[in-house]
Parts: structure tokens; sequence; C-alpha cells
């Protein structure tokens, strides 16, 4: 048999439920392989094995009665470390939160528990989600697992990691400009950002509010449709949840995606982007062609002022969010003085990273009252032009597919200059501006690295950029690739 760890969710889960294999088992050999490679990848901030084997044991205990079963009983998988886990340490990569410990769940959390999935642990990330390479975690960068010195992009590079070196068979992230899909292309996976909305909020530690959307990582497009079902759903404590019913994403698996119309944005062959990247991306467009796919051009004009607008935004709304980490009431509160003003800005300054400190500055300025309408109100008409371009070409296309990253992997330490570290979001930020969903998948390999394909759906559109990920698969094995660790 393959070794257990290796197996997809969707055959893992048909072996527990034949009692083939026990879902202990399972979670052990997932735990033996965080011990074997964890030293090396640094994926997890925290490892929470006596949680994992208890949950275990319960999933065996539903296989053993037939009740309460679903596809996620028993299967080990990783939680981004800015999901509130109920008195289990959430960090959001930051030492402004190295010791917090939530007093609730977060709705993904809730659904997840009701599955009676198992959580291997929490998944290092960029403070408070703000980067594209996990360099800009508090704690340590974690490594890719395709290339160790390279660095498995981010904000959600644990997540991506974890799942890419067999230590889970599936993880969660979020994505506020990229943070899924990015990572997702850069170590080889399944990476789905879902339409906003389609997953609760709540509970999730907020970067950028009208932006952040939770999503799953997977080695394959079903195994994405089954993490995406368990989340996916109305939450009434998520004042931005949609009561839009969700589809069933697995049965929209079909194999085919003969005669649907898929639109490649010409603004996404920009200068800069890898000539590897942009050589596989158009042989996998020719791949769409010959499954029946019908490949047309399409223009996205307002997507230039994506990267500029998106940094406006973000760090507008980060600012905001994150005035509440004051050293009053949780977190890191610096004691050594007793003039609270003192105590707020030395809390700030030592509690948070220097990533961090820029978007809250970028931010602030954005906002204030000479610049307000300068930037921020500018910022916001921007990104209602781009939702426009999108809506626009969703009137004649059922999905659009780009180039996910513009480059492959790059060498941790290798971008110093933080503009050039922006522009690595260049093709996934609109998707974010807009509220539309994304998915990148394998799309092969330039020097060894993996390269990623986007593909782009309308709002609440998810069943169909599966559809199209899952159909690729068929024709290609670069999803089913190991890295060599």
């Amino acid at each position: 048999m393959t070794e257990l760890y290796k197996l997809s969710i969707s055959e893992a889960g048909a072996l527990l439920r034949q009692r083939k294999i026990s879902a202990v088992e399972l979670t052990q050999a997932h735990l033996d392989r965080i011990r074997e490679v964890e030293p090396k990848v640094k994926a997890f901030t925290l490892v929470t094995d006596e949680l994992a084997l208890q949950q275990a044991r319960e999933a065996d205990k539903r296989f053993a009665s037939g009740e309460n079963l679903h596809p996620l009983t028993g299967i080990p998988l990783a939680i981004k470390d800015v999901i509130c886990t109920k008195d289990i340490t959430t960090t959001a990569g930051s030492r402004m939160l190295e010791n917090f410990k939530p007093p609730f769940d977060a709705t993904v959390m809730e659904r997840l528990n009701a599955t009676g999935f198992v959580m291997v642990g929490k998944t290092n990330m960029d403070e408070f989600a703000m980067g594209s390479s996990t360099e800009h975690s508090a704690f340590f960068p974690t490594h890719n697992p395709w290339d160790l010195e390279r660095a498995p992009g981010g904000s959600s590079g644990g997540s991506a990691a974890a799942v890419a070196a067999g230590m889970a068979m599936g993880s969660y992230g979020s994505d506020t400009g990229g943070s899924i899909r990015q990572p997702g292309s850069l170590c080889n996976l399944v990476g789905l950002k879902p339409t906003y909305g389609r997953v609760s909020r709540f509970g999730l530690i907020a970067f950028a509010s009208s932006l952040d959307q939770i999503g799953p990582f997977a080695r394959n497009a079903r195994d994405a449709a089954i993490l995406l079902q368990a989340i996916a759903g109305h939450d009434r404590r998520d004042g931005t949840s949609s009561p839009e019913p969700v589809q069933d994403y697995e049965a929209a698996l079909s194999g085919s995606i003969k005669g649907l119309r898929i639109g490649v944005p010409e603004e996404y062959w920009v200068e800069g982007t890898q000539p590897g990247v942009v050589s596989a991306v158009k042989e996998n467009i020719e791949r769409l062609r010959e499954l029946g796919a019908e490949i047309s051009p399409v223009s996205l004009p307002h997507t230039k002022y994506g990267v500029a607008a998106y940094y406006i935004i973000a760090p507008a709304e980060a600012s905001s969010n994150l005035s509440r980490y004051d050293g009053v009431k949780y977190g890191y509160s610096y004691r050594d003085t007793s003039d609270m003003w003192e105590a707020m800005e030395k809390t700030r300054e030592y509690g948070f990273g220097p990533e961090v400190k820029r978007r809250i500055m970028l931010g602030t300025y954005a906002l204030s009252a000479g610049y307000y309408d300068a930037y921020y109100k500018r910022a916001e008409k921007i990104r209602t032009l781009i939702k426009q371009d999108f809506d626009k070409a969703f009137e004649k296309f059922d999905a659009l597919v780009s180039p996910a990253s513009p480059t492959v992997a790059f060498k941790i330490g290798e971008i110093s200059d933080p503009y050039q570290m922006y522009l690595q979001d260049v093709f996934t930020i609109p998707a974010n501006l807009a509220g539309i969903c994304g998915v990148s998948i394998p799309g092969g390999f330039n020097d060894n690295l993996p390269v990623g394909l986007q593909l782009l759906g309308n709002v609440f559109k998810e069943d169909t950029i599966l559809r199209i990920a899952d159909a690729f698969e068929q024709v290609t094995d670069y999803h089913s690739r190991w890295p060599n660790l």
C-alpha cells in the first residue's frame, strides 16, 4: 500500500469507511512524518499531537458505530494560525498574540469539529497575514518542500508547506490578496480562494475585512471540493456572510469541460513574468482547448491599477483593524512604565514586526483627513471599475485562465524590496478586489520548481472552476508529483 501520508483525502476516506485502516493509524503516520521533516520545513507554529490522537480515537468510534460520518471524519488537517481555536494558542504569526488562547472557536472550526476531522497543528504565516513569502512571521521563516532554500509563498506558506511535505492531507489558509493561490502555486497544490462571503470570517483574525476569505489547500481538485464543502455556507455571526445556497462541489466534478467558454485576460501577460512560467501556462491553455473548452482572449482594462488600489485599501483596513492591539485588552502589553501613552507606543513598537508597521503607516496616511479623497476614495473607485471589468467578462465566459504567480519559488531573503514582493500578487489581487472566486492548480514545472495555473470564476461559481481543475488533472500528472525531502 502507498505510504499513508501520500493518500488523497478521498482515498483515505474510503479506506477508513471500509475499516482497512484506522484514523489513529492515519494520524500517527502524519505525526511521524511531521517528526521526520518538520525540522527542515518549519511549517508549524504548534503541533497538537495529543489532541490529534484523541480526535482520531473519537473518529474511530464513529466508524465503529457507522454514525455521523463525513468525508473529513478521521482526516488529519492543518489550520493556519490566524483562525481562532478555542483554548489552543492562536498567534497570527505575531509576538503581539504569542500567548493568546481564544475563548471561542471560529465558525469554520465549529464546522470542522462537527465533521470529526483531526487537527495536527497550527501553521506558520506572515505576521497578521501580511506578506507573500512567510518570511515575515515573527517566529521563523517556513521553507518550501520543493527546495528548502526557497520560500513557500505567503501569507499561508505554512499551510501550503505542510500539505506539500505530506504532514497534513489538506489544510486551511486565508486569502486577502492571493495568500492561498500564490503559495499553492509555489508548492504545487490546489489553493482555492472562495467567493467573498461564501465562508464565514467569524473567528478569522482580521487583516483587511473586505478582502479576507478562508479557503483550502489540497493535492487535487476533489479534495479541495471536500474541504470547501465542509466550511461553506451562511453564518449569522458574520454580517458579510452570504445566504446564497451552497452547491455540491464534488458532484460538479463531471470530468468534462466540453463547451465551457474560458477567457484569457490580455493584461495578465505582464513584463517581469518568468519565461518558463509563460510557456507552461500557454501550453496548459492549449490543453484546456484540447479538452473541448472554447478559448478566447478577453480584456480587463483596469487590472493594471489593481496592485496600487490594493495597497491603499488593504493597509487602510489593516490600520483600523490593528488599532485594537493597544496593550490593554489582550495580547502583548508593555508594562515597564506608568504612563499610558508610552505603554501603548512601546506595546506596538515591540509587539508588531516591520512589515505590519509599514502597512499600518501606509493605511493611516491614506485615511488621514488631507489624503482620504486623493488615495482611499480613489482606490475604492478603481475597485469598482475592476469589479465591472469582471462582470462584463463573465457575461461571455464561464471562467478565466492566467498564471497564478509571475515567478516560481524564490530564495529566502532574495527579495528585499517591499515593492518587488508586493508584485508577487499581481495576478491574484484583482479577484479579491472584485470578490470573485479563484483557484491555483499545479500547472507544470520550470527548473524543477512548480508553476501554478490560475482559474477565476464568477461569484459563487466555485463548482465551475473546480470542474475545470478536475478535468485538467485527468490529462496531466503534475498534481501527483512529490518533492524529494
